[in-house]
């Protein structure tokens, strides 16, 4: 009986792995997780078991299976500081696993932890595709006060996205 019950239990699991990979795959042009060590994981303290239940491996694996499929990238990327890294400024802030939030002491940042490591995940996927991080510089308007006729603005007054100050 406990033994159809966990094969009942491991047909869902893989159920729901294929729903959520092929929802990401054709939902996202690039999808970047963790290459994380899931048997070192296995091997310390605490939650193993929730961990192995999660079938990080197989769902790597799915993902991977699927990317050709529909031409989407899946990148791993180095796990090594996510959610102690602030996202912002990069400055590293020790933190218990029980401590939630990210508040970081360079820069004022603050989010919630898992937040703060997905975008760190995020960067690391962009850099490792070479697309780079986009600008967080905001669009600067201007208003034209050179000229009566609002059809003709001075090219003087476009800034444009990214533009350093001059």
């Amino acid at each position: 009986m406990v033994a159809k019950v966990k094969r009942h239990i491991q047909r869902k699991v893989l159920d729901y792995q294929h729903k959520i990979t092929t929802w990401l795959v054709r939902e996202y042009d690039a999808v970047f997780v963790e290459d994380l060590n899931v048997q070192r994981m296995l091997q310390g303290d605490g939650n193993a078991r929730n961990k192995q239940d999660a079938a990080w491996r197989q769902f790597i694996t799915l993902l991977e299976y699927k990317t050709d499929l529909y031409g989407c990238h899946v990148v791993q990327v180095e796990p090594e500081g996510t959610t102690k890294e602030c996202a912002r400024c990069g400055v590293a802030t020790a933190k218990p696993i029980w401590v939630r939030d990210h508040s970081c002491p360079a820069c004022g940042f603050e989010t919630d932890r898992d937040a703060n490591a997905a975008m760190n995940i995020l960067q690391r996927g962009f850099e490792e595709l070479g697309l780079g991080w986009p600008e967080s510089t905001p669009v600067e308007t201007v208003t034209a006060t050179n000229t009566d006729d609002f059809r003709e603005v001075s090219a003087s007054h476009v800034v444009e996205t990214g533009s350093l100050p001059s």
